[in-house]
C-alpha cells in the first residue's frame, strides 16, 4: 500500500504555523520515519524540509528512451541537481541489495571512523562463505582504514567489510545499528541491514530509491568519490607476523573499466556492483552529462551480469 505523506506534511505545517505565528514558518518540516518520502506534491513549497531538494515519485516513470527492464527487476535514474526522476520501475520495492550494501558501510565508516587508523583483524574476517569475494584477510593482519575502504568499494571485499565494522563500532551488531540509524537519518525508511557486506539474509533489504538517497549522501565525502572513480588499486599491508603482503585488484564496475559503454553524452564517474543468488545482479552508477550535471542510476535484481549492464546503458539514455 502506498503511504501518503501529504496529510502528515499539512498537519505538521499547521502545527508549526500555530506555534510560530500565522505566515511565519521558522521550523523545517521533516520526514516521518515510518513513512516513505514518496509524495510528489510539494505543497506549494510549504514542505521545505527533508524531501525538498530530492527527486521524488510514488509511481513508475516510463521515460522517453524506450528502456525495457526485466519484469522482476527494479530500476531508476535520478537527476540530482534538477530533482527529477527520469525513469522509475518499482523503485520503492524492497529487494536484496547484495554488495550495494557497501555504500552504506563506507558512508558510516567515513563519517564515524578515522581513515588513518590501523585496523587489526579479528578471526571473524574469515567468517564468510568460501565463494564470497575477499582479499584474504586473517586474524592479526593489519591494514589502515583507508586501505580497507579501497578493498571494500573497488574489490567488494567482504572480509574488509567485517574488519571495518568491528574497528569502527567494536563489533558487527553495533556497526549495523549505526547503518540503520544513518539510513533513517537520510530518509531511507524502506531499508534494513543485518550485516555490513550484503551477503544474503531475509531481513536485509533496501530499495532503488533508498540506494539513490545513500549514494546522494555518500558522494558528499571526497574520499568516497576518489575511491569509486579508481579502475584499479595496489597496496601493501602486514600480516600477523609483520610480513608485508601485497593486494592488487581491478574495479568490478565494467562501465568504469571501459568494458561497457555509456551513451556518448554521459560520463561514468563511479559506482558499485553487487551479486548474490538472492539479489541477482545489481548496479549503481553516478554519472555526469555534457554540462557536468550529476545523475544516479540504479538497477536491482537483473538476471545476469550482461543484462544489468545492458539495461543500465538503456536507462542512461534518459539523460539529454
Amino acid at each position: 500500500m502506498k503511504r501518503n505523506l501529504t496529510v502528515i506534511i499539512l498537519t505538521v505545517y499547521c502545527i508549526s504555523a500555530v506555534l510560530t505565528g500565522c505566515g511565519k514558518k521558522t521550523l523545517p518540516l521533516e520526514y516521518v520515519s515510518s513513512h516513505s518520502i514518496v509524495s510528489t506534491d510539494r505543497m506549494n513549497n510549504f514542505a521545505e524540509g527533508f524531501a525538498y531538494d530530492l527527486a521524488i515519485t510514488d509511481s513508475d516513470v516510463e521515460g522517453t528512451s524506450g528502456a525495457e527492464i526485466e519484469e522482476n527487476s527494479a530500476a531508476g535514474i535520478f537527476d540530482i541537481n534538477g530533482r527529477r526522476v527520469l525513469y522509475a520501475k518499482d523503485i520503492h520495492k524492497r529487494l536484496a541489495p547484495a554488495s550495494l550494501t557497501k555504500i552504506m558501510t563506507a558512508l558510516v565508516a567515513i563519517k564515524y571512523g578515522n581513515t588513518e587508523d590501523m585496523i587489526t583483524c579479528s578471526e571473524n574476517v574469515t567468517d564468510i562463505p568460501s565463494d564470497a569475494t575477499r582479499i584474504g584477510l586473517k586474524a592479526g593482519d593489519q591494514l589502515t582504514m583507508n586501505q580497507a575502504l579501497h578493498a571494500l568499494l573497488i574489490n567488494s571485499a567482504n572480509d574488509a567489510a567485517i574488519a571495518i565494522a568491528e574497528h569502527v563500532a567494536g563489533d558487527m551488531d553495533s556497526f549495523v545499528e549505526l547503518m540503520n540509524e544513518e539510513a533513517l537519518a537520510i530518509g531511507a525508511t524502506n531499508s534494513h541491514f543485518v550485516n555490513p557486506h550484503g551477503l544474503s539474509d531475509d531481513d536485509h533489504y533496501t530499495t532503488v530509491y533508498d540506494l539513490y538517497l545513500m549514494m546522494n549522501e555518500a558522494v558528499n565525502y571526497e574520499l568516497f568519490n576518489e575511491i569509486i572513480h579508481m579502475t584499479d588499486y595496489e597496496t601493501v599491508y602486514n600480516d600477523s607476523m609483520g610480513n608485508e603482503k601485497t593486494m592488487s585488484f581491478k574495479n568490478t564496475n565494467l562501465f568504469l573499466r571501459g568494458d561497457y559503454s555509456a551513451p556518448s553524452n554521459v560520463t561514468v564517474i563511479g559506482g558499485k556492483t553487487g551479486t548474490t543468488l538472492a539479489a541477482g545482479n545489481c548496479l549503481i552508477l553516478i554519472v555526469k552529462d555534457t554540462s557536468g550535471n550529476p545523475y544516479i542510476a540504479v538497477i536491482l535484481r537483473a538476471s545476469t551480469r550482461a543484462v544489468v549492464n545492458e539495461e543500465m546503458a538503456d536507462i542512461l539514455r534518459e539523460i539529454r
